[in-house]
């Protein structure tokens, strides 16, 4: 009787969806049939300017009250959204509320570790719980459309956007997908507290050649399906209500312009049903891509491609209703675009209410929302070196805390945080002093900011790490040398620091570096200077006293790198999934710069894919990060060793702590499909895990994989799962583990 009434109201409820769904489009419809032309083109303009932008003007006022306008972007004034909602709810000749858009990418007020940091944590109930807070405190100020989650694969540390991005694995990046849409949107679109997430940016930007910001991609269909659209795809299945097109162009197209990821893909193959949006002007940067004659070709290829709402850039107010005219766009295309827009409108609830009702109840750097501040910023540090067991410093020391990101509250909080303010931010040297007593710590920041090269303050940091048993050297990046348009070419400690260290290391101290940083850092030569290394990633509001927990041996590592941590420069792109080559090379074949003799005789035999100067491995592979505690992997047992195409794939292995304190171990489970119709990556991560275990704790973990999921695109697109052999590791990283076989018949 249970089962039968629990699919009774199942069944109710899943009649109750369709019933809504219906109700919206009846009310979309019907909606639509009143517009004017002008109404309709201007639901699909995206109004707004920078984000220092404070006030409302005139001419914005007078547009939403003709009905020109349908979100705006970048207004945070309450007040001041309140005043506009009420014209456009009231005197607008169809009364459509307007959507408040704000770039709410890892905190509104409280600000949480960059997306990249988040990543580390690999903690999905994590990732959702800061992107609720986020979603209550943006709605607490009148803000109901974020431009998150950025879900761009990303395998050049150079492109200064991988701190908004989910690193590198496109499984990891759809699993983070999922996590922040549901913390944004939560099941009820309409909830007081919950806001529209923006799935960006679509597609392959994270490919953009060289690293460098806003550049061209040329890419496969076979790669773009099975790594760069695969987080995309998780995003319409989590029900992203928006997307937002990226700034490269795709083999050629724009992507604003793009009726292939636009349509073919998007609403075609995925079922899309939410709307796409511009990024900022980029429909009419098609123009100096040469892609558009001019702004109005720009208005016809992007609305021919299927993109329904223009950020900021007037291509669609000013041509729309002359294509119109001469029948380049059809009325029942623009209906299209106008209805996607409403139906998310509708199933967010604004028409009820459009005046943010409840949003008093959610405060803003609440201490429950500080609290996992701390925690993510704990769970986001990666332990990338500890020498002799440096850390934790358990012991009361006299400690010489030094460097740039010491003590820098704005640069703490990372890349692209509008909202956020130095003044809440607990800094490193506040937490320590806290921690150990003033007494015990000796700080000279040795640098005003990451990129000074004086020197004028050398001596004083040498000074007190002489008097000191240990520095704590906080290095990094300010926050403003990544994001949007801050890409590098050099991706070493910028201005003095490697100098600053190297003159510290004459004071026979050992030295722990801490970098806080949007990408990896090369520091392959600083190494032999440096004891520790800790990846702390730019943490957000609670910097200090999560910092201070770790150090002190308080809290445990658990992060795991997101991205491969590349030696040099010169080795990127460097990514784990890559394929194999001819002449794969390994630790028997490799031949370094040093091992060639004079005026050796020239021949390509025996040699392998490398660098003479920098080897074929990384720094440190994707998913490393070491604990105080040891992890020990036994033997991963596979339930059945031949599969066919309908069964799953059942692993199990078991995990114990062989150290003296708990910690938290992330199990990561490789497959490699050994030969198939397309060559395919020597490892791809299928699926994880985290297992807490106390001191001498052993735990089993199970994992469950479809065999469907181990198939791939082909060059036309198509999802193949071929029969073959393939190998398997349960390992700590993608360098790592005991490899065993399967078949797939």
């Amino acid at each position: 009787m249970k089962q039968l009434y629990f699919f009774t109201i199942a069944f109710f409820l899943s009649l109750a969806g369709f019933a809504q769904t219906d109700s919206i489009e009846h009310k979309v419809n019907a909606l639509v049939q009143k517009m004017s032309l002008d109404e309709k083109v201007g639901q699909l303009c995206l109004k707004g300017t920078s984000s220092r932008s404070k006030g409302l003007s005139d001419e914005l006022k007078d547009q939403v009250r003709k009905g020109l306008v349908g979100a705006i972007l970048n207004l945070t004034d309450t007040a001041l959204v309140l005043q506009i909602q009420k014209i456009a709810v009231e005197e607008s000749p169809n009364h459509i509320p307007l959507l408040f858009g704000r770039d709410v990418i890892h905190g509104y007020k409280t600000i949480f570790p960059i997306p990249l940091g988040l990543a580390a944590s690999w903690d999905t109930t994590l990732i959702e719980k800061t992107s609720e807070i986020a979603a209550n405190e943006s709605y607490s100020r009148c803000i109901n459309w974020t431009f998150a989650p950025m879900v761009d694969i990303c395998r050049d540390p150079r492109w200064g956007r991988i701190a908004e991005s989910p690193g590198e694995d496109p499984y990891l990046a759809s699993i983070f997908a999922k996590a922040y849409i549901n913390g944004f949107q939560g099941n009820n679109l309409a909830e007081p507290g919950r806001i529209l997430a923006c799935a960006k940016h679509f597609a392959a930007y994270g490919a953009a050649e060289g690293g460098r910001d806003y550049n061209t991609v040329s890419i496969s269909q076979n790669t773009l399906r099975n790594i760069y659209l695969k987080p995309f795809k998780s995003s319409v299945d989590a029900g992203a209500a928006t997307f937002m097109t990226s700034f490269n162009d795709l083999n050629g197209i724009p992507a604003s312009g793009n009726t292939f990821l636009l349509k073919d893909v998007l609403r075609t193959e995925w079922k899309f049903r939410g709307f796409v949006v511009s990024d900022w002007n980029s429909v009419t940067e098609m123009i100096p891509h040469g892609y558009c004659t001019d702004e109005k070709d720009a208005a016809l290829k992007a609305a021919s491609a299927g993109l329904d709402m223009e950020m900021t850039s007037q291509a669609y107010a000013h041509h729309l209703k002359t294509l119109i005219a001469e029948n380049k766009i059809t009325i029942a295309e623009l209906d299209e675009m106008v209805k996607n827009i409403l139906r998310i409108k509708f199933r967010a609830g604004i028409f009820e209410n459009p005046y943010f009702e409840g949003r008093e109840k959610f405060a803003l750097l609440d201490p429950a929302s500080l609290a996992l501040a701390k925690s993510a910023a704990i769970k986001s540090f990666v332990l990338l070196k500890n020498e002799k067991n440096i850390l934790p410093l358990t012991v009361q020391k006299k400690i010489a805390v030094i460097g740039p990101l010491a003590n820098a509250p704005k640069e703490q909080l990372g890349t692209w945080i509008f909202d956020g303010n130095k003044n809440d931010s607990q800094t490193p040297l506040t937490a320590l002093r806290n921690m150990y007593g003033t007494e015990n710590i000796n700080y000279v920041s040795g640098l005003t900011y990451s990129r000074d090269e004086s020197q004028a303050i050398f001596d004083q940091a040498y000074k007190a790490a002489k008097k000191s048993e240990v520095v704590l050297f906080f290095a990094g990046e300010e926050a403003i040398l990544s994001g949007e348009a801050h890409s590098r070419a050099d991706i070493r400690l910028p201005g003095a620091q490697e100098e600053l260290i190297k003159r510290l290391y004459k004071a026979g101290k050992p030295i722990v570096l801490i970098i806080m940083a949007g990408r990896p850092i090369v520091i392959e030569h600083l190494l032999p200077y440096i004891s520790a290394v800790v990846m702390a990633w730019h943490p957000g509001t609670m910097a200090g006293p999560a910092l201070a927990d770790v150090l002190s041996g308080k809290e445990n590592f658990s992060g795991k790198l997101p991205v491969t941590w590349p030696k040099t420069v010169g080795q990127i792109p460097i990514y784990y999934n890559h394929t194999n080559t001819g002449r794969p090379a390994d630790s028997t074949s490799f031949v370094g710069i040093k091992d060639i003799p004079i005026e050796a005789w020239q021949s390509s035999l025996g040699n392998t894919s490398h660098y003479l100067d920098a080897g074929y491995t990384p720094q440190y592979p994707f998913g490393y990060g070491l604990s105080y505690t040891r992890f020990t992997y036994a033997k991963t047992t596979i339930e059945k060793n031949t599969l066919t195409k309908v069964d799953s794939l059942i692993v199990t292995t078991t995990v114990t702590n062989t150290g003296n304190r708990i910690g938290t171990e992330t199990v990561q489970l490789y497959v490699q499909d050994v030969t198939a119709s397309l060559v395919r990556p020597v490892r791809e991560l299928k699926a994880f895990a985290q297992v807490e275990l106390k001191a001498g704790e052993t735990k089993t973990v199970r994992f469950a994989i479809a065999v469907s999921e181990l198939g791939f695109y082909n060059n036309e697109g198509i999802y193949l799962i071929e029969p073959g052999t393939f190998n398997l590791w349960v390992s700590a990283n993608a360098a790592d583990g005991f490899k065993q076989s399967f078949e797939v018949k």
